[in-house]
């Protein structure tokens, strides 16, 4: 599949809320896991359905539900149902191609992200859509496949008396999409030292090879740009968010969030530059070369003139020609060559031509 075109055709004349999954199964089997946790509580398992998980709705603890894999949609029918998502949310998290993008309703918050994993065997970024839905006292998060970046995380809501254990669900929400922000930065390390490599290449032995590289990585920063360009849209409205969901004191720590989100954008765009300017180095580099050859063909072809017109000269067929018949003719001919060519290489090297 396309990765900056995704396939409709499933969902095509379709009325709007239905339930379809768009986009390629990743994962054999739905996967459910919850972490339910306050500063004095933690319970952390894996959940056989998502009928165990709805009992916790109205605790006072916050609920982490993760559900990885989307392609069931029975399971996201019965967490809309039983959490009040409205349908067309629901749409958007089965519609794996949807753009990035925060939505506000009088109980939920809902976001979509995209999780960027970097292959170093490839060199090439894949995504992955992140969606969360974030409530009173529980948060609801929807990813493609299992495995994330939210080790760390989890680490620190298995650490007792740290700030994420005191906090609510909008800082579980804020710790989430931090943590997405900065593997950017991870992802964009590499790629970072990837472009250094090929300006090296450029420099000193561009090849055909190397410019199909640059081409690659070129299509590699117009789809990170993609991806991460409406984040900076999403975590501005959260700064501004006046959801009672998220509590004023949790603005700053959007904020900081929002600043992070610049300077990955910032980041690519100075990738994205540099690219073009290494466009430019490769071309150059290629017609200083060419010129290079031309200049010693040119070289050659022009002392190769005179010598060619006395060669000329001696070539002619005329029966009365006084030198054809003189004893030194033929050395002293050789010594024309020789000197001619001898003088006009001394004046190339004076003009520093070679």
């Amino acid at each position: 599949m396309p990765r900056f075109i995704k396939r409709q055709i499933k969902k095509a004349g379709a009325s709007p809320g239905t339930l379809v999954h768009i986009g390629e199964q990743k994962v054999d089997e739905t996967r459910i896991t919850l972490i339910d946790y306050d500063e004095a509580h933690l319970q952390e398992r894996v959940l056989d359905g998502i009928e165990e998980a709805f009992p916790l709705k109205d605790l006072p603890t916050v609920t982490w539900i993760n559900i990885d894999g989307l392609h069931e949609t029975d399971t996201i029918e019965k967490v809309g149902q039983h959490f009040n998502i409205h349908p067309l949310v629901l749409e958007d998290i089965l519609n794996t191609g949807h753009r990035p993008k925060t939505e506000e309703f009088e109980d939920l918050i809902f976001v979509v992200l995209k999780m960027l994993h970097y292959n170093e065997n490839s060199e090439k970024i894949s995504s992955e859509q992140f969606s969360l839905v974030l409530g009173s006292n529980f948060l609801i998060t929807f990813q493609e496949i299992q495995g994330d970046v939210f080790k760390t995380v989890r680490e620190r809501i298995r650490k007792p008396k740290t700030r994420i254990r005191k906090a609510g669900c909008d800082y579980l929400a804020y710790a989430l999409i931090d943590a997405i922000v900065d593997h950017y930065f991870l992802i964009l390390e590499k790629l970072g030292e990837n472009i250094e490599t090929l300006e090296e290449d450029l420099l000193e032995n561009p090849s055909p090879e190397t410019l199909q590289t640059l081409h690659e990585m070129k299509r590699e920063m117009i789809y990170l740009r993609k991806q991460i360009w409406p984040i900076r849209e999403i975590t501005n409205g959260l700064v501004k968010s006046e959801s009672s969901l998220i509590q004023e004191q949790m603005h700053v720590y959007f904020r900081d969030v929002y600043d992070h989100t610049i300077q990955v954008i910032d980041t690519v765009e100075s990738y994205r530059d540099i690219l073009a300017g290494m466009l430019d180095i490769y071309l150059s580099t290629v017609s200083n070369k060419m010129n290079e050859v031309m200049k010693v063909l040119t070289i050659i072809a022009t002392i190769f003139i005179p010598i060619t017109f006395v060669a000329g000269i001696y070539g002619m067929n005329f029966k009365f020609m006084p030198e054809l018949e003189w004893r030194w003719g033929y050395v002293m001919v050789w010594a024309i060559i020789v000197v001619v060519a001898g003088i006009m290489i001394g004046f190339y090297k004076k003009k520093k031509w070679i």
